[in-house]
């Protein structure tokens, strides 16, 4: 039986949750505290509009699982209400802005005997399964340093009429556009053990966050490395690349968002893409991550009622948060 979804959040994203539920489970009702952007996202999807999510909860007892796309900062606050009322969540990335609010939302999961899952679907892109595949195999041998470059074009009609850019509802540039980058960080080689950061505004006057960082990490395995990254590059993206210098070859995954194999030398083997993936998220003037939302609605719900079956869990959700946290901490301390 299929199960009962809703969507709290009727902005841009809500849009890519909504066709995927559509093909794979029913989606019976969408909250929005603006009633104009409810009630014609419920029409389009054929959903019931709540303009709260508390009312949402309280009439809707048939919904089985919530996704949450709404703003960074209301993350933690929806997820909590939600778990708390019995239903499973699915929580856009970032999972939140606070380490602390991260920890209460897997609280509250467990205590409720909820599950609760963060979207990271740049895990699905072919090139990246294929170098997490290596490294479960040690296929590249010792890791000795990698570098991370995020390169991308955010023009200021971005920021224009939303909450992204405000430190308060967006928590910064890592949070919003490359918190994909610091999951693959964790996902590829663990726990970070020390950070040294730099970041600056440069070209974005209308937000109170960095549009430009540079980053030295030092992970508890030993390992160097770096993340550069701006939403300065001119006129649109440049890369998304992931770098991996190990005993056994090289490899970067590259591209606008990582989205190929740009360069590789590995011993006797070589990597072979038959599938190129899905398109960028398309927004008009900007171009975002690679859409996998449908892999990442195939395997939640494979994973609702399957324990085995893997999926992007909250705590790895809240290690990108973690990682993120320390970097502005860090910057803090440098500036």
């Amino acid at each position: 039986m299929k199960k009962n979804f809703a969507i709290v959040g009727c902005g841009r994203i809500a849009t890519r949750h909504a066709l995927q539920i559509k093909q794979l489970a029913n989606l019976t009702a969408v909250c929005d505290i603006d009633p104009i952007k409810a009630t014609a996202f419920a029409s389009e999807f054929n959903a019931t509009a709540y303009f709260s999510l508390e009312e949402m909860l309280n009439q809707s007892p048939e919904i089985e699982v919530i996704s949450i796309c709404t703003p960074n900062c209301l993350h933690a606050e929806h997820t909590i209400m939600s778990l708390s009322s019995g239903k499973h969540v699915l929580c856009e990335k970032p999972l939140s802005i606070d380490i602390q609010d991260a920890k209460k939302m897997i609280d509250t999961a467990h205590s409720f005997n909820r599950k609760l899952f963060v979207v990271k679907q740049n895990r699905y892109n072919p090139p990246v399964e294929a170098v997490k595949s290596m490294l479960n195999d040690n296929r590249l041998g010792l890791i000795t340093s990698f570098q991370i470059n995020c390169f991308w074009n955010r023009p200021s009609a971005y920021y224009t009429d939303t909450w992204k850019g405000n430190k308060k509802w967006d928590g910064g540039t890592l949070f919003t556009q490359f918190s994909h980058f610091i999951d693959l960080l964790y996902w590829f080689l663990g726990d970070v053990a020390a950070v040294d950061a730099y970041i600056q505004n440069y070209l974005h006057p209308e937000i109170e966050i960095e549009d430009t960082g540079v980053v030295l990490f030092k992970m508890k395995s030993g390992v160097i490395g770096t993340l550069n990254y701006n939403v300065n590059a001119f006129q649109k993206n440049m890369e998304g690349s992931f770098t991996l210098f190990g005993e056994k070859g090289t490899v970067k995954i590259g591209g606008q968002y990582l989205n190929t194999i740009e360069y590789q030398s590995l011993e006797g083997q070589q990597i072979h893409l038959n599938d190129l993936g899905n398109p960028s998220n398309d927004y008009g003037f900007y171009q975002g991550s690679m859409s996998n939302h449908d892999k990442v609605y195939s395997n939640l719900i494979a994973a609702i009622d399957d324990h085995e079956s893997k999926f992007a869990s909250a705590f790895e959700g809240m290690k990108s948060v973690e990682i993120i946290e320390m970097i502005y901490a860090a910057a803090v301390s440098n500036s």
